[in-house]
């Protein structure tokens, strides 16, 4: 009897370390109920525009977490899956995923996704802007323009009505609710910044995201590297944005939360210009924390740059 028992228990004892074995094994399913429409952005500002286009309609799932450069990312297993799942897929285009490594691109194919039936770009329509006049390198943070984020939301919303047309008024409300309020804050921002004296409209950060924004807002921006992806803090580029501050009336410098603050650190010794604030560009904040939402982060953006060049 006492053999059968131990015999039991054993089995017992095995199958449940199968189980347990199987549970922790198995891939985290990423996108819940097959009947909701699946969508996947590559990074959060593009999740959040989404998000707020469909509501509960839809999952919408981001590649690159919030706080994460987009430029070079290394795709994990729970991103490939979530993108084989995907009904829609939104990435910003102007070759913010498909440069450097290309990771979108190899993510994508591996996937089976096609460019205009499941694959879109939300910049589509958006007039490019240039790194350092390069035309082969266009700068992709048109976002931070909020006359290109309204074009973003227009394809989104776009795209997801033709995808669950029975919905359409629903999306369509959204969106134009969503844009009355991004329209609001533009005109505002742009009443604000005409009161600044030309001579400190150069709005001075660490990478040269700020194109479409100083366009945008009548500024002029100026910045140690180009991109993210460049060799940052370089002697040579240091002395050139200090020569640019020396030559301007600009009373404060900008860093932003998705790059290191040391290099601006010095620009800030060696100008005796102090760092104002830290600003958005590749990433939304964290859930529940100022700018954690594109309308926010904007916000954000343009309180803090006004009051700081307006000193």
């Amino acid at each position: 009897m006492l053999k059968r028992l131990g015999i039991t228990s054993l089995l017992l004892a095995a199958v449940t370390g199968f189980v347990l074995w199987f549970v922790n094994a198995k891939p985290v399913r990423v996108m819940g109920d097959a009947s909701t429409m699946r969508i996947v952005t590559t990074n959060s500002i593009l999740e959040d525009m989404t998000e707020q286009v469909v509501g509960s309609r839809a999952e919408v799932y981001s590649i690159v977490p919030r706080g994460q450069d987009p430029h070079e990312y290394e795709p994990k297993p729970s991103d490939a899956q979530a993108t084989a799942a995907a009904d829609l897929i939104f990435h910003n285009g102007l070759k913010l995923e498909t440069g450097g490594n290309g990771w979108f691109t190899k993510l994508v194919a591996n996937a089976g996704k096609r460019d205009g039936k499941e694959v879109f770009a939300a910049s589509e329509g958006v007039t490019a802007r240039y790194v350092n006049g390069d035309k082969q390198s266009p700068d992709p943070h048109a976002w931070l323009d909020i006359a290109n984020g309204i074009r973003y939301i227009k394809n989104i919303t776009a795209a997801v009505i033709d995808k669950d047309p029975a919905h359409a008024k629903e999306y369509q409300a959204n969106a134009d609710a969503y844009i009355a309020k991004l329209t609001k804050l533009d005109q505002a921002a742009k009443k604000q910044f005409a009161d600044i004296p030309a001579a400190k409209k150069l709005l001075v950060t660490s990478e040269g995201a700020f194109q479409y924004f100083s366009a945008a807002y009548d500024l002029t921006p100026t910045f140690i590297w180009a991109i993210n992806t460049e060799s940052q803090g370089t002697p040579e580029q240091l002395r050139t944005v200090l020569a640019k501050i020396d030559d301007s009336d600009v009373p404060v410098l900008f860093v932003e939360t998705s790059v290191s603050k040391k290099a601006m650190q010095k620009v800030s010794q060696e100008s005796g210009k102090p760092i104002y604030a830290t600003l958005f560009t590749d990433s939304l904040a964290k859930k529940g924390q100022d700018g954690d939402t594109y309308l926010t982060m904007m916000q954000w953006n343009l309180s803090h740059i006004h009051e700081g060049l307006a000193q």
